[in-house]
């Protein structure tokens, strides 16, 4: 039967991609955030996942403002990185799992959670920027991935319980597929930043680091909380941090949080942590 050996959450923010394509990875600037990812990496390298699902957002280059789903899972046997308007970054494709992802589907569907399921939709920078840092990938990804978008854009969201509960209910759909397979469970966005508006360029340090302590000991404080306090106390785009509520569902009620690494050195606070759950 499947299992999940860990979670990650991350930050999705596009310089991480451009810094790494740019090979910054030794600039004064952006060793330290650079440094952040080596030990998640080490971790992934050693514990050989075979399936990394991974909840994010796109922003708005494959799903749209006149169709932007709430939930909505790829269920494909391979796929692409988005062009996001000055030329694809170079990495290769991605091969999914679709059989293992269609399983998700049906379990979810049954556990009252409607699904859109896509295919042949390119992954932006909500997947892909985290990702480059925490895989080798030459020539091909070492992984399968199953990407899970979320809606954090467009007004109405899902709650911060719904995802939570999302979590809790992809770890029992996990649970129950038949083949071995060793999964990683990913939540991205974050932490605090705001990129319009009078607070344009917001952080909250403290929230953040409260932020990283709750999603390990009191995860239920942070599924309580409303879509207006995430914006009060991160900024209007660290809603987006409800999506790691999914990956602490799946990991059951208690973790361990193997390693933290917070870094603000542009507008958004980036962040990178590694768990294991129940079981692992």
């Amino acid at each position: 039967m499947a299992k999940i050996i860990g979670g990650i959450g991350t930050s999705h923010v596009p310089t991480i991609g451009l810094a790494y394509d740019k090979g910054k990875q030794n600039d004064p600037a952006w060793a330290p955030m650079f440094a952040g990812y080596a030990p998640v990496a080490q971790w992934l390298a050693e514990q050989k996942p075979d399936v990394m699902l991974m909840f994010y957002n796109d922003h708005a280059n494959s799903f749209f403002f006149d169709c932007y789903p709430t939930f909505a899972l790829g269920v494909s046997e391979s796929h692409t990185f988005a062009d996001e308007g000055a030329g694809k970054r170079p990495l290769p494709d991605i091969r999914g799992h679709a059989d293992f992802a269609a399983h998700i589907a049906e379990q979810l569907l049954n556990d009252e959670f409607d699904l859109t399921i896509f295919q042949d939709k390119a992954l932006d920078h909500g997947c892909n920027s985290p990702l480059s840092l925490m895989l080798p990938h030459a020539e091909a990804w070492p992984v399968a991935l199953v990407p899970f978008e979320v809606n954090v854009l467009q007004y109405p969201l899902p709650a911060a319980r719904r995802c939570y509960r999302l979590g809790q209910a992809l770890r029992r759909a996990i649970a129950s597929y038949p083949e071995d397979l060793k999964v990683v469970v990913v939540g991205t966005g974050g932490l605090s930043h705001q990129v319009h508006g009078e607070r344009s360029g917001f952080n909250n340090e403290t929230w953040d680091a409260t932020f990283l302590d709750l999603i390990v000991d009191d995860p239920e404080k942070l599924a309580e909380m409303k879509h207006v306090d995430y914006v009060r106390l991160g900024g209007a785009e660290s809603v987006e941090t409800i999506m790691w509520l999914a990956m602490r569902g799946a990991l059951g009620s208690t973790v361990r949080e193997l390693h933290r690494s917070y870094y603000l050195a542009t507008s958004t606070a980036m962040a990178v942590t590694l768990y294991e759950g129940e079981g692992a």
